[in-house]
């Protein structure tokens, strides 16, 4: 392998494959893989999509154009395996079982389409992009979070701080192997943020083969309110996403403790979580004006004054651009990609990681500047029209298929 690894990408491709784990829909990594369905559907060519069924309602402006034609990936493995037998207990494994199973499959799709590219995302990619490495085929690797051992490291590290015992989620070992066999197969590893990258090369990834991408966000369905309540009462906070250790929300609880259960209305839109994290939730939660549930987040958007993303480790935080789109300031951490879409002071603030005081500031000068709120909501709700508009929804595409003067992508 040589020290610079380059990715051909001609214009005249007849078939691109784009793989995907996670059904191309409204939750997070879903809206990674319909950017880049959509993104890679926009240039003339044929275009296969090889994957879970596609959700609906699609989460980006307009639709993925004729081309695309979608090859949906057959039953998975029976849920019993994962619920009824040693595997209940190993998290990790059983997702590590189920990616597997679909990458193996994925790959065999490949054999009979023969495409002249490949694009694929982290954990199912393993074996296409050794397929296609045999072949001399080009690929792209698409990875939403930081590096697999930087996400292991955190999961870690707070399971033994919350519960005293070894983590057994995702990811399990043999998935941080098989992710970093992915980095090393790969032509060129796309990422969303520059803090992605520099985890990436921070765990060895050269940077010459890391390239950032930003994301696209509906504009249209995350868009402002005609207006919110009179900022009186408790401060309504929101969060939106999973009851997760690496979502950092026990120090958004531990926060709201210490600004004080009375000036702080907290709404939640996401499950709950494991066995484990529910229980944490529930500890932590009591006697604070919390409500969590599965929701659509726009109305939750819109009823809020200050959106807290806590997180420990992402690659972007795709939550905290919807909630800068429905003019809300946000509040992120410097482990977040979504960082480099917040001006501090203007659109919201940033700060560390896992510091309940730090959290607990920002937000006790959210409330004791509360007539602002709005005026910084319009700050992010700008920067994001300028950052993430529907412009950005092509750039994978324009990425993949540019043909510079060397003939290859930059």
């Amino acid at each position: 392998m040589s020290a610079k690894i380059e990715l051909q990408c001609h214009r005249d491709f007849g078939r691109t494959a784009v793989v995907f784990g996670v059904a191309p829909g409204m939750s997070g990594l879903g809206h990674f893989a319909a950017t880049a369905v959509a993104g890679l559907s926009s240039h003339p060519h044929d275009m296969f999509a090889l994957g879970p069924r596609r959700s609906s309602p699609w989460p980006l402006p307009g639709e993925p154009t004729p081309a695309v034609r979608w090859i949906e990936a057959p039953p998975g493995i029976p849920a019993w395996v994962g619920g009824y037998t040693w595997l209940r207990w190993r998290a990790g494994d059983w997702t590590a079982l189920q990616d597997r199973h679909l990458a193996r499959w994925a790959a065999n799709q490949l054999q009979q389409l023969n495409p002249d590219a490949c694009f694929s995302f982290t954990q199912v990619g393993l074996e296409a992009l050794r397929w296609c490495r045999a072949r001399g085929i080009p690929t792209v690797l698409d990875n939403p979070n930081g590096h697999i051992r930087n996400f292991q490291q955190v999961y870690e590290r707070e399971s033994a701080r919350w519960f005293g015992k070894k983590f057994w989620g995702h990811p399990a070992p043999s998935m941080v192997e098989r992710v970093e066999r992915e980095y090393e197969l790969a032509d060129r590893i796309v990422v969303h943020s520059h803090w992605a990258k520099r985890s990436m090369m921070q765990h060895g990834v050269a940077d010459e083969k890391i390239a950032i991408l930003g994301q696209s966000i509906n504009l249209e369905r995350f868009r402002p309110p005609a207006s919110r309540p009179p900022a009186k009462g408790p401060l309504r906070v929101c969060f939106v996403g999973s009851l997760d250790l690496r979502k950092g929300f026990v120090y958004l609880l531990k926060a709201i403790r210490a600004v004080g259960a009375k000036h702080v209305h907290l709404r939640i839109a996401g499950a709950t979580g494991d066995r484990n994290c529910s229980r944490l939730f529930i500890e932590e939660s009591r006697g604070l004006q919390v409500e969590a549930a599965p929701a659509d987040p726009v109305p939750i958007y819109h009823s809020s004054e200050l959106f807290v993303l806590p997180s420990l480790e992402d690659g972007l935080g795709l939550v905290a651009l919807e909630a800068a789109a429905c003019n809300l300031p946000v509040i992120v951490t410097d482990q977040c990609g979504a960082q480099e879409y917040v001006e501090p002071g203007k659109s919201g603030w940033i700060i560390p990681p896992a510091d309940t005081d730090a959290l607990a500031t920002a937000m006790e000068t959210a409330l004791q500047s509360r007539v602002g709120l709005w005026d910084m909501g319009t700050a992010g709700r700008r920067y994001v029209e300028e950052s993430a508009g529907a412009s950005r929804l092509a750039d994978v595409g324009n990425w993949f298929f540019a043909r510079t003067e060397q003939g290859v992508c930059s």
